[in-house]
Order: structure tokens, then sequence, then C-alpha cells
């Protein structure tokens, strides 16, 4: 007689398992479907995605990080895909769309090969080589540029506007970036250091956005405090304080007790000489703006105001920090220790009506390591995704200085690459090198889907492109506008290199890790109570064991 043995269950009820190919199909169609989405924005003819949050918030983008950031995804491979246009964003600035569509499509040719019953860690070894490869021919293929070089660096810029919100005024918003990155950079004993935090995006509805501006200094969101301040200070020496400018109340509760009128008169003066030694000593060293990080009494601003001094109260501490990097003045939080020697310098410091509210220019510094480009623009969305090109537009010219090298845009590289990984996979034994035909493959996705975005056949491009490619031109890339192809270089079309080799390596990691995984064990969210319900047998310390 057999005995009948009962199942084992080693995880709790409405515990999902998926494993082996399934598991692996799962991940990959998930990573696709990511891919998908953004695809559609890719290169100057991409389109833009118009995206409700529960609130009924609208954001109108083609920014591939905005997007998937605003896209709230819940599938587990889905969310390591999002996380490389993250790495992307705050590593380069720009390029997020390439590197999740590259990711992409590395996962659709790896799902051919698992049908040919390729193993997945073959895949994996195979693609590391590949990434490694196209890093190094990557390299190869770059141009040197320095900060010397505004043509290149313009061409930088408007190659990342390009497709974008801001495309009708790139001209202007190009010179802005380069100009701002430029201000900005430090030379550290020949190593270019450029924080592009440093660089304020302001952002006021109303005008144009060919009345965006760069202001060599800062732009606050604030007003004077008090009306019988000056509307503007000439050749400002500014004061920059950390503390409040207010009569400390005492630490511990403790109670005055006034039993005295008069005493009580004292009480106020003496709290109101507090407040006036603060103003003396402000005033004393010269200063004639004062920016403080904390609140201003009602009659201190009184005191300032007759003493001329411009104040703003409870200006954020970033702000504070570029104040300090733009005019060359200290941070104090100790008032008595404020000398002459702290105070920073501005040609004007001015309060002036941006749209329906007041900001403060604080501008014309002498070498400012910190400058303010405000975005004007018809609505809130129009500004938004301008400052959105922008940010991208700062990141590519910050990230070509760092590295040093650029490469030229418009599918070229990738074209170029692709060729160079199939001679380099032919020079390999083993099934590996079918890996690296694929990689080479999956990288051609770029030049494909600019040609589909712009509405012409990928496949006669591609072709025209590799026979450009295969007698020898380098950056021969496609014209979207014209279908043509074209020298992208010297059509201006220019990118960092960063861009790309950022782009292959996170996309490579995140395939490899996503092949690698064959077992997907999914926790239910159900409570511990509704065990109650287990079949008998199951319950118990032991759940889940047979009976002896």
């Amino acid at each position: 007689m057999t005995n009948q043995v009962q199942p084992i269950f080693i995880l709790p009820e409405n515990t999902q398992r998926t494993s082996g190919k399934n598991a692996q199909r799962t991940n990959i169609m998930a990573a696709k479907m990511v891919a998908e989405t953004v695809r559609t924005t890719l290169g100057p003819k991409g389109m833009d995605k118009m995206l409700v949050d529960s609130l009924g918030d609208v954001v109108v983008t083609n920014d591939g990080a905005t997007i998937l950031k605003e896209m709230n995804i819940e599938h587990p491979s889905a969310k390591m895909i999002v996380e490389i246009a993250k790495t992307q964003e705050d590593e380069v600035g720009d390029g997020t769309t390439t590197a999740v569509v590259i990711a992409g499509e590395l996962l659709k040719k790896a799902e051919d090969l698992l049908d040919q019953e390729i193993h997945p860690t073959v895949l994996a070894k195979g693609y590391r080589i590949a990434a490694e490869k196209a890093n190094s021919v990557l390299n190869e293929m770059a141009v040197k540029v320095t900060d010397k070089d505004t043509k290149i660096l313009k061409n930088i810029a408007l190659t990342a506007m390009t497709g974008k919100g801001a495309e009708s005024s790139k001209e202007l918003l190009g010179d802005l970036t380069v100009e701002a990155v430029r201000t900005v950079t430090e030379d550290n004993n020949g190593e270019l250091i450029i924080d592009s935090d440093n660089i304020k995006i302001e952002k006021k509805v109303g005008a144009s956005v060919e009345d965006s501006e760069l202001v060599a200094g800062i732009i606050l969101d604030k007003e004077k405090v008090h009306a019988g301040m000056p509307r503007m200070v000439k050749n400002a020496k500014i004061a920059l304080i950390d503390s409040a400018i207010e009569v400390k109340s005492t630490e511990s509760d403790a109670k005055i007790n006034i039993s005295d009128p008069e005493k009580m008169q004292a009480f106020i003066d003496m709290e109101e000489n507090m407040l006036k030694d603060m103003v003396e000593k402000i005033a004393k060293t010269g200063a004639t703006v004062v920016f403080c990080q904390k609140g201003i009494d009602d009659m201190a601003q009184h005191y300032l105001a007759k003493k001329g001094i411009y104040a703003c109260r409870r200006v954020k501490k970033s702000d504070m920090e570029k104040l300090s990097r733009a005019t060359g003045g200290k941070i104090i939080t100790n008032l008595d220790d404020l000398t002459p020697n702290d105070l920073g310098n501005a040609g004007i410091v001015e309060e002036k009506k941006v749209g329906d509210e007041e900001m403060t220019y604080v501008k014309e510094c002498k070498n400012p390591k910190a400058v303010t480009i405000l975005i004007r623009g018809g609505t809130e969305h129009v500004v938004d995704e301008v400052k959105r090109a922008m940010e991208d537009a700062i990141g590519d010219v910050a990230s070509a200085l760092k590295r040093g090298k650029v490469v030229a845009g418009a599918g070229s590289p990738e074209i170029e690459l692709a060729k160079k990984l199939r001679d380099y996979a032919n020079s390999l034994s083993g099934r590996e090198q079918l890996a690296v035909q694929a990689f080479a493959d999956a990288i051609e996705i770029i030049p494909r889907t600019l040609a589909e975005n712009a509405g012409l056949d990928p496949i006669d491009i591609l072709t025209e492109m590799k026979a450009a490619h295969d007698k020898g031109k380098q950056w021969a890339g496609i014209d979207v506008f014209s279908g043509k192809i074209i020298d992208a270089w010297k059509e201006g079309i220019v990118e960092p290199l960063m861009i790309k080799t950022q782009a292959v390596s996170s996309a490579a990691e995140v395939a490899v890790m996503i092949l690698r995984i064959d077992d997907v064990i999914a926790s239910s969210s159900s409570s511990s109570g509704e065990s109650s319900n287990m079949p008998s047998g199951m319950s118990g310390g032991m759940g889940g064991m047979p009976p002896m």
C-alpha cells in the first residue's frame, strides 16, 4: 500500500512564485514595456507624454527620467529599469531615454537567444565583455574638448534641447547654458570642477521664453521686509547672517513679573535697545544689504529701514550658500563676529516685480561662482518643460567639460560602435560570441528609433548609414528632418561621451541582473491573521509538516 505524502508548504499562503522560463519571460516583458513607453520620446522628432497624477496635476514632458518617475511603476523588474534612468540623470543629467531603450533592447535580443537554449550566465558574460569593449571603443572614437571650445559646447547644449519644449528659443538658451557653466567652472590644478547645483534655475510664468536671462549672481524669490527700505542698492556690501535678528527668549520657561507700569516701559525700551544695538553692529561694518536665514523682528526691520539697509528674511539655506559663492561673503552665525571682511559684494541689489511677485536680484557680482538662470514662458507647463530641457543641457555641457571628451550624435556613434562590436565578436570563440553580436544589434535600436520617430523607414536608413560607415565615415548620422544621411559632427550635433558610456554600462548591468533571475517569490500582503482558514494539518507550530 502506497503512503500518500501530504504536500509540504514552505512558503506562507498567498505567496506567488514564478520560476524558470516563466520568471525570465515575465521580467523581460516588464522591462520591455517600460522601454517601449519612453521610446517614442527619443530624438528631435520624439513626442511628449502627458502624465496626470492622483491629484489631477498635469505634467507634459518628453524627459525620460521625469516620465518614469511620475508613472509610479509597481513591477519589481520594471523598477530596476527606472533606476537606470535615475542613475543616468544623477551622473550625466541627460540620456535617460537612451539608457532605458538600450536596456529594453538588450533584454529583447537576449530572449531570442534564451529560446535557442543558450544559458543565461553565458549571455550575462557575453554582455559584460561587450559592455567593456563598447566603452573602450567609444573612448577611442571621442574627440577632446576644453572650456575654450565655446562653439562645440554651444552645439552640445543645442543638441540636448532639440526635440524638447525649449526648441523654439534654443539659440538664446544655448548661449545662456554655456555662459552659466563656464562661469561656475573652477580649475583645481588642471582638473575642472563643475557643480551644476551652483547654477540656480528660477522659473516665472509670464513673458515669453525669449525673455529668459542669465544673472551674474542670484535671484531670490523674496521681497524686502520693510516698505521703507530702498528698492535698489548699488555697489552693495552684503551681510549673510545665519541667526535671527530678534531678542532671544530664554531657553527655560522663565516668568518675568512686572508690578510697576514704569518698569514695564523700561522692559520694552530695553528690548528695543537690544534690537537697535544689533542693527548698529550690522551698520558699523558698512553693510548695505542683509540676507537673514532666520526671522527679523518688526522693530529691527524699522531700524534697518531707517539706516537705508535692504533686508530679506527666511532665505533658504541652499540660497544662502549660493549667495556666499556668488558674492564672496561669509555666512555668519554670531552678529558680534561680523567684520567688514565677511561682507560680500554685488554691483546691484534690487527688488523687481516679475510676473505678479516681487523678487530680489543680486547681480553684477565680480567673479560669481554661482549664477541664476531665470526662465520665462507663457504657462506653468511650458516653463516646467523649458526648465527640464535646460537642466539636461547644463548636465551635458558640464559632463563634456568634466570628461573632456565628446562624440557626434544623430545615431552615428551607435552605428560605428555596433560595427566595431561585430568585428570583435568574430574574434571570440564559444557562445559568448552570440551574446556580443546580440549586444551590437541592440545598440542599433537608437538610430532605428530616431528614424521611426521621424516617420522614416528604419531599414532603408540603417542600410544607408551602415554603408556610409563602411566607407570610413565615422560620424555619418541621420538628419531626421530631411531623411538624409549627414556628417553629424559638421552639422553640429554633438553629445558628451559620458552620456553614451554611462548609458551602455548601466543598461548592460541591469540587463545582466534581470537575465540572471530565474525565480520570483512575491510575498502576499495579507496579514498573519488569515492563517486561521488554512486546511487542517497546516495550522499549528509546524505548519505544513506531514502528520507523523
